[in-house]
């Protein structure tokens, strides 16, 4: 709206080996980074292994409508704690 993102729409990965492999890589990513890594969430990879149907979903960000609203023309302008 007037040139800005306001919402964002995603389809969900629902294919269980692909997302597990996706999983790996990013724990790869975080060890070179950060030196550690956090679990793999077992149960959600045995919920998508169960079967998820084809999903997808939307993200509206308040804080888009509320520049939009004001007028702010950065982000920073309206964010409840600002990450400068």
């Amino acid at each position: 709206m007037c040139g800005l993102e306001l919402a964002n729409a995603f389809g969900e990965l629902t294919d269980p080996a692909e997302q597990r492999r996706r999983f790996v890589a990013d724990q790869a990513k975080k060890r070179a980074v950060y030196g550690e890594i956090y679990p793999i969430d077992g149960e959600f990879l045995a919920a998508l292994d169960h079967g998820l149907p084809p999903c997808a979903g939307i993200a509206l960000g308040f804080d888009r409508l509320v520049m939009l609203a004001t007028g702010a023309e950065d982000i920073e302008d309206v964010l409840w704690a600002p990450v400068r």
